[in-house]
């Protein structure tokens, strides 16, 4: 459709539609493992890290963060500003900086939405994580297409002395 717009024009048209067609196709779900307070900072620490999603360390990319919860009104519940943190001790292991959600317990799931684009292809085993799973879900049915790495398949290259 893009090519007979602009044929009439002369013009080279150069398009790299990936970002635009595949960040909103990927979610990375997150578990909660607990929330601090500290310095009058509210933080939420997840199971994801920096490694799963790099693209907020790198540069700073925004994507929102909702909660994954059936049943709740998630436009109702009060909110506060909170960091989403990952559990690798580094300062980079953010997602997002005073970002507005409700209170969350340990275990609860949240969404860090338009990962799709570099999620997986840009995870890594930085600090000794396992890669996670990804799940290509259609219409009212789900496929693991990758499993996640377990700690033996992420061993399996170390040399023993």
């Amino acid at each position: 459709m893009a090519a007979r717009l602009v044929r009439p024009l002369g013009v080279h048209l150069l398009l790299e539609p990936g970002r635009s067609i595949i960040g909103s196709a990927g979610v990375l779900l997150t578990r909660v493992l607990y929330t601090k307070e500290n310095r009058g900072k509210t933080f939420v620490i997840v199971d994801a890290g920096m490694n799963d999603l790099v693209r907020p360390a790198l540069y700073g990319a925004m994507h929102p963060i909702t909660c994954v919860a059936r049943g709740r009104n998630e436009t109702k519940a009060p909110k506060r500003r909170v960091d989403v943190v990952g559990p690798v001790c580094e300062t980079g292991d953010c997602f997002l900086r005073n970002w507005p959600l409700r209170d969350v317990q340990a275990g609860e799931v949240l969404a860090i939405w338009t990962s799709g684009a570099y999620g997986m292809s840009l995870a890594s085993n930085y600090n000794g994580r396992c890669r996670p799973a990804e799940v290509l879900v259609e219409d009212r049915s789900y496929r693991v297409i990758r499993r996640r790495e377990t700690r033996n398949e992420l061993l399996r290259c170390d040399c023993l002395a």
